[in-house]
């Protein structure tokens, strides 16, 4: 196959798994004046792109207005995202706060700094959300960012957690989406060398190579090389809750359950090694992407998965 079909098919593809999110999570509706919140990195680039090309096709009305946080970081070039969205010819706006600064001088040298910079990020992000008038924060994070935040939480934070499609802001006063939920990280690295986003490095946190982020990625990404379907049996996990099988108990009753002689379908099997249903249509239904609904994902034996 050619290279020029190649990059079509990847161009459907991540036009059916953001279209899907869309519709599976109610992300974006008729009116609906969403924040696309780019950094100059591949994910945020691709979000824009993908959803442009969505938004061209969509069965409603939605407006796209873009917004990047200037943080001050030495080097920025700050003529780069001006230039490349006045040539797309999307609505932007530059916000110019200095969080580097503020960061430097909080965080000790050598030490982690992306907790406060993040802090720092959506409390802005949220006041200019209001100021423009946005109805959906879109964030740029992918399948993959979701299933590190996965792990992390389970081997530093102690809690079953990860990062939802869609939610409420920390304010209250916001909802933020992930269209990308469903995308895959080694697509998006793709389609930024087809599509040639200039890529702006953060050089705040990016050098900072033994963040426990990077490295439960690489992980995962090992996991992937060495053991097929694995990775996206771990996120299709997290669409497939059983609270009766977990210990929460204020997610499920344990203290009041009895026998009632009736069969119970989950009863005790500890692994179900069974078929997934197959999942809704794509949006928008119209959008030529190929295909109007995705096939189940398949699970792995027992014996595949060690």
């Amino acid at each position: 196959m050619n290279t020029e079909h190649e990059n079509h098919k990847l161009e459907k593809r991540l036009c059916r798994e953001v279209g899907r999110a869309i519709v599976d999570y109610n992300m974006i509706e008729e009116g609906d004046r969403v924040m696309v919140c780019l950094s100059g990195g591949k994910d945020s680039y691709a979000m824009l792109d993908i959803l442009q090309k969505l938004q061209a096709r969509a069965p409603i009305g939605f407006e796209l207005i873009v917004v990047n946080l200037d943080q001050k970081q030495p080097g920025f070039p700050a003529d780069i995202l001006p230039a490349y969205l006045t040539k797309l010819g999307v609505k932007f706006h530059i916000e110019n706060q200095d969080t580097y600064s503020i960061v430097k001088r909080v965080i000790p040298e050598g030490k982690t700094m992306c907790s406060l910079c993040s802090r720092l990020r959506r409390g802005i992000l949220y006041r200019v959300a209001s100021e423009l008038g946005a109805t959906k924060i879109a964030l740029g994070h992918h399948r993959d960012d979701i299933l590190q935040t996965l792990l992390l939480n389970m081997f530093f934070g102690a809690k079953l957690k990860g990062m939802p499609p869609k939610l409420v802001s920390d304010d209250g006063q916001h909802v933020v989406i992930r269209p990308m939920a469903y995308v895959a990280e080694k697509d998006l690295t793709r389609w930024a060398e087809v599509r040639q986003f200039p890529i702006i490095p953060c050089t705040l946190c990016g050098s900072q190579e033994n963040l426990q982020r990077k490295q439960v990625g690489l992980m995962l990404k090992d996991w992937e090389k060495r053991f097929p379907g694995r990775v996206e049996n771990m996120f299709t996990a997290l669409q497939n809750i059983v609270p009766s099988h977990l210990m929460d108990r204020s997610l499920f009753p344990f203290e009041t359950i009895h026998a009632t002689g009736e069969a119970f379908e989950d009863g005790d099997k500890a692994f179900d090694d069974e078929p997934l249903p197959v999942v809704a249509p794509a949006w928008p239904e119209e959008s030529g992407v190929e295909g109007n609904a995705n096939p189940a994902r398949a699970v792995i034996s027992i014996s595949a998965a060690h």
